[in-house]
């Protein structure tokens, strides 16, 4: 790649990264997106997208649960299905007129439900679901994240808020967490990906980090709920729209 290239690139990965983890998300599908529009390789697009997921939400996750917004229980059994539903989710490939739409319309709704958020905005007392619930829900969430890439936090997030069981906060913590475990495991099921990063990924791990910076800063104290589950509302419009268009 050119340098004009690669600085274009990774100015955009460094807006991406600052919009998601403010939410407590990693930003793969807008790191993907933006890969797509510099028609990067195939191959090389999703264990890049992958990589840098892992070090944001690592970040992302640390700076949730160092300032108190984290709920590891929670977490964790979301994780305990997750992680073995992505893996085996991953092996197949639906045909893209069918679980593309599907999805797409799925963010849309809660994108729109997190914007005008109405009665979220008087939100009772968080009650955390049963175990049970809470793996399954997992592990719906890891086939969505292995069919379509993704760390699944543009799925969690809106679920846990509107169903009620964590704060908006704790809720990006959360999400952060499980953003990087399915990350781990999507990135240890094809380790032979590595091969095929691209030389410019110095680059593009130190926009992201820059922005993961930043958006943290806000997510974490500066942005009120209500705001903040506007941006997660912006996020999965952008998310809605990557799924439809590619």
């Amino acid at each position: 790649m050119d340098p004009v290239t690669v600085a274009l690139m990774a100015g955009l990965m460094m807006l991406a990264a600052m919009l998601y983890t403010s939410v407590g998300h990693a930003g793969a599908s807008a790191y993907l997106a933006i890969m797509a529009l510099f028609a990067v390789a195939p191959e090389t697009m999703r264990p890049t997208a992958l990589v840098l997921n892992v070090l944001v939400a690592s970040f992302t996750t640390w700076r949730f649960v160092r300032a108190g917004q984290f709920n590891g229980r929670l977490m964790a059994a979301f994780v305990l299905g997750a992680v073995p539903a992505a893996f085996v989710a991953g092996r197949f490939t639906l045909p893209d007129d069918v679980y593309k739409p599907l999805i797409a319309v799925v963010l849309l709704l809660a994108a729109v439900r997190m914007i005008w958020p109405t009665d979220l905005s008087r939100a009772k007392e968080p009650r955390p679901p049963h175990l049970l619930i809470a793996v399954g829900v997992g592990a719906l969430i890891g086939v969505l994240s292995g069919l379509t890439g993704t760390g699944g936090g543009i799925f969690l997030s809106p679920v846990i808020l509107l169903m009620g069981w964590e704060a908006t906060r704790r809720t990006s913590g959360i999400s952060a967490g499980f953003i990087l475990c399915v990350s781990m495991a999507g990135l240890a099921g094809n380790l032979t990906s590595i091969g095929r990063l691209p030389a410019e990924l110095p680059w593009f791990i130190a926009a992201v980090a820059v922005g993961a910076v930043i958006g943290t800063r806000f997510g974490v104290s500066k942005l009120d709920p209500g705001r903040l589950r506007q941006a997660l509302g912006i996020v999965l419009v952008i998310a809605s729209a990557k799924i439809a268009l590619t």
